[in-house]
């Protein structure tokens, strides 16, 4: 996974609460194996409804995706945060998530930064198409301050996913491996 520390983009606005992953990424889509390739289906329902906010032209391109509470809620679904990161969403904001959401999109470099409801209106109220600066080195969503967690701040600036993180502790892995006789001998095994 790759570091992330700032990125500076256009905002596209989903005012809507409790958007569910189910809607993020409706359950046919989810037999592949693949981590990649699931951007076309975000929001694949509400996409074919006229006047949907990502279709809008000045939503085209958004690295930030501003949305209502509880953003995220409903099945843990990691197909979730990887099709809004294939999408090309870097970060999104909202006044809170889904517990296993957020911990999904942290697993796969996907900001989540939650401000109070009343900071993200006032960011919804510049519109789609707007720029703004996330920086997590800062911990500042334009002019606004938010809080996250130093382990998975360090982790996503870093750019630390699981197997990184592991791969941290190769040296005490090896060494722990090799005090540790087998108890069958694999070389004997045709």
């Amino acid at each position: 996974m790759r570091p992330f520390r700032r990125t500076t983009g256009r905002v596209a606005v989903l005012d809507r609460a409790d958007v569910d992953t189910d809607q993020i990424v409706p359950k046919q889509f989810l037999k592949r194996i693949e981590r990649t390739g699931f951007g076309e289906f975000l929001f694949f329902d509400w996409a074919k409804e006229d006047g949907f906010e990502l279709n809008r032209p000045e939503a085209k391109g958004a690295a930030i995706l501003l949305a209502g509470r509880n953003f995220g809620c409903g099945s843990s679904r990691e197909h979730a945060a990887w099709a809004l990161q294939d999408y090309g969403f870097d970060v999104i904001v909202a006044p809170s998530f889904g517990d296993i959401f957020r911990t999904n999109s942290v697993k796969i470099g996907l900001l989540t930064v939650t401000l109070p409801e009343d900071d993200v209106r006032a960011l919804m109220a510049e519109g789609s198409g707007a720029q703004l600066t996330v920086d997590l080195e800062e911990q500042t969503a334009g002019p606004y301050d938010f809080e996250f967690d130093a382990f998975d701040r360090r982790r996503l600036l870093e750019g630390l996913d699981d197997i990184g993180l592991t791969l941290r502790h190769a040296a005490e892995i090896d060494a722990f491996e090799a005090a540790q006789p087998s108890p069958v001998d694999t070389r004997a095994l045709p």
